[in-house]
C-alpha cells in the first residue's frame, strides 16, 4: 500500500520585524486576499464604466467591516467568556502576561462574522451614497470568494483549523500539534472557494443575470456556506463546547446564510430590476 502522508511543519512566522513584532503568513495572506479582491472589483468597475473613486470609498467601508466583523465574530461566537473578561484583547493585538503587555497579533478571526461585517458596511455605504445595495453586493461577492481562499491558505500556514484523523495511510500530519494524519480541511476549503470564484465570474459575464441584482450574492451564499457546512464534518471542532453539539458552531452559523441565499436567488430570478 502506498503511504500518502504529507508532514507539515511550517513556521507561521516569516520574520521577526522586531523582538515583539513578528510578520506572519496569516496576516500577510489576509492582506493579499483583500488586495486581490480590490483588483477583481476594480476590473469589474472599469469594465462597467464605474468611476474607480467609488470603489476606493467602498473599499474603506468593506475592509473595516470585514476586520471588525471577523474579530468580533470570533470573540462572541467562539470565546465570549474569555473576551468579556479581557475586553482590551478584543480589538488590540496584545495579551497580558505577569503584568506585562505582550504583542501576539489577533488570535482568531471568524469568517461568518467577517461576512456580517461586510454586509453591514455595504448597507451603510449604499444608503449614504444612494447606491443599489444588491448591485454592490453582487460585485463584492465575486471578489470575496478569492479573499476567503487566501485566508484558508493562511490557516494552513498556521497549522490551524485542520481536519479530523483520516484513519488511514494518507492525510497531512500537522507536526506542530501531533503526529496524526488528518484531513487538510484548509486545502479543501481553499480549493472550494477558488472554484466558487470561477463560477461567480462566469455567471457575472451573463447579461441576463445582470438584470437581477442580488442573484450573484445569493449564489455565493448558497455555494460558499454549503461547502463550509459539508467540510465542517471533516474538521476538528474549534472549541470544547462544540463537542456536545449535533452540528458545530460553523455549521449553525452557515444555515442562515444558505437560507438567505435561496431566498435571494428565487426572489430576484422572478423580479428583474
Amino acid at each position: 500500500m502506498i503511504n500518502d502522508i504529507i508532514y507539515w511543519n511550517v513556521d507561521p512566522t516569516i520574520i521577526n520585524l522586531t523582538d515583539s513584532l513578528p510578520l506572519k503568513y496569516y496576516g500577510l495572506l489576509w492582506a493579499i486576499g483583500l488586495m486581490a479582491a480590490f483588483a477583481v472589483v476594480k476590473r469589474i468597475y472599469k469594465k462597467e464604466g464605474i468611476p474607480i473613486e467609488n470603489l476606493e470609498n467602498l473599499s474603506v467601508y468593506v475592509f473595516i467591516g470585514a476586520f471588525l466583523g471577523a474579530r468580533l465574530g470570533h470573540c462572541f461566537f467562539y470565546e465570549p467568556a474569555y473576551y468579556f473578561s479581557h475586553p482590551l484583547e478584543i480589538l488590540l493585538p496584545i495579551t497580558f502576561v505577569d503584568g506585562s503587555i505582550k504583542f501576539i497579533g489577533f488570535q482568531g478571526l471568524a469568517s461568518h462574522g467577517g461576512t456580517l461585517g461586510i454586509l453591514i458596511a455595504i448597507i451603510i455605504y449604499g444608503k449614504k451614497t444612494k447606491t443599489n445595495i444588491l448591485w454592490i453586493l453582487d460585485r463584492v461577492a465575486i471578489a470575496s470568494a478569492i479573499t476567503a481562499m487566501f485566508i484558508r491558505i493562511g490557516n494552513l500556514m498556521n497549522s490551524e483549523i485542520y481536519g479530523k484523523p483520516t484513519n488511514g495511510d494518507w492525510g497531512v500530519v500537522f507536526q506542530r500539534d501531533d503526529m496524526i494524519p488528518r484531513h487538510p480541511t484548509q486545502v479543501y476549503e481553499a480549493f472550494s472557494y477558488l472554484v466558487i470564484f470561477i463560477i461567480l465570474s462566469l455567471v457575472h459575464n451573463s447579461k441576463k443575470i445582470k438584470k437581477h441584482n442580488g442573484l450573484i450574492v445569493g449564489l455565493l451564499f448558497i455555494l460558499l456556506f454549503t461547502a463550509r457546512f459539508i467540510i465542517e464534518y471533516f474538521k476538528e471542532n474549534q472549541e470544547h463546547f462544540e463537542e456536545t453539539m449535533i452540528i458545530n458552531m460553523g455549521q449553525i452559523l452557515s444555515i442562515p446564510f444558505i437560507i438567505a441565499g435561496f431566498i435571494l436567488v428565487f426572489w430576484k430570478k422572478k423580479i428583474p430590476n
